[in-house]
């Protein structure tokens, strides 16, 4: 019996189209959680940024699970923390300066960027946010940094990423790459917060669209791709539902019987 679900927000809850939450998504969410079926948001985003998103205005979850897993929080508790290694935020600036590209270091409740070109424009441009104002990185950074954003191509990515030690990558656009530790990912928060509660990731319900959420997608109870999501991740899904604005949500909350309908 599904005990949790644990969805991303980027065009898996929140549509960059309508710039909103479909309203089938909303009710299949508030149908949920009176069955006391637990509901998180889990993203690439820290806790700031997913409040300035906006999702709150629409859904109520009862914790997040941050920075692509680096962070888990149950009823505004932080209940697991994951951090980057100094001596890779280091490297990771010494490269940023040498191939000259954007980088932005995220903490637990701020993030800093060291430029802003056209690569960075560009990709938060198409998913609706906000870079912070850009700041000169000290050859050692010496504040607590929790996941990394390159804005560079795949090229670039591959000259640094070798020399980051047990670091790996999850591109979110042509010029914007995560990085973070190789043992952090989406599933490792979500079974953080399911063993706070004294429950098995086998216990959720894990959804998402792009290649950050292949590994909770694999290792859930049961794993959703949307219709609208890479066909890396629908293969390692156990069902792939339709598209966001074509219902996608409340349609797999349908297909598992965890809500008897479709409310728009």
């Amino acid at each position: 019996m599904i005990k949790a679900i644990f969805s991303d927000i980027d065009q898996t809850l929140y549509s960059h189209i309508t710039k909103s939450v479909p309203l089938s998504a909303i009710n299949a969410i508030k149908d949920i959680q009176k069955q006391g079926i637990l509901f998180f948001l889990c993203s690439g985003r820290n806790a700031y940024l997913i409040r300035k998103s906006g999702v709150y205005d629409y859904v109520k979850p009862d914790g997040i699970v941050t920075m692509n897993g680096a962070q888990a929080i149950v009823k505004n508790e932080s209940i697991y923390l994951h951090p980057i290694p100094n001596d890779v935020v280091d490297a990771l600036i010494k490269f940023a300066k040498r191939l000259r590209f954007g980088l932005t270091l995220i903490e637990e409740k701020e993030g800093h960027i060291n430029m802003i070109d056209e690569r960075v424009i560009s990709a938060h441009e198409k998913y609706g946010t906000r870079f912070p104002q850009p700041r000169t990185f000290p050859d050692h950074y010496d504040r607590i940094v929790y996941q990394a954003i390159a804005y560079c191509d795949a090229f670039d990515e591959s000259l640094f990423l070798p020399h980051l030690r047990d670091c790996k990558t999850a591109r979110w656009d042509e010029y914007a790459v995560y990085i973070m530790p190789k043992d952090c990912d989406k599933s490792k928060g979500a079974e953080a917060v399911m063993k706070h509660l004294g429950l098995s990731i086998k216990d959720a319900l894990c959804i998402g669209d792009d290649l950050n959420d292949i590994e909770m997608i694999q290792n859930a109870g049961i794993g959703i791709a949307m219709g609208n999501s890479t066909d890396d991740l629908k293969a390692k899904a156990d069902f792939v539902t339709d598209t966001i604005d074509n219902d996608g949500f409340a349609k797999a909350m349908l297909k598992y019987n965890l809500i008897k309908e479709i409310k728009k």
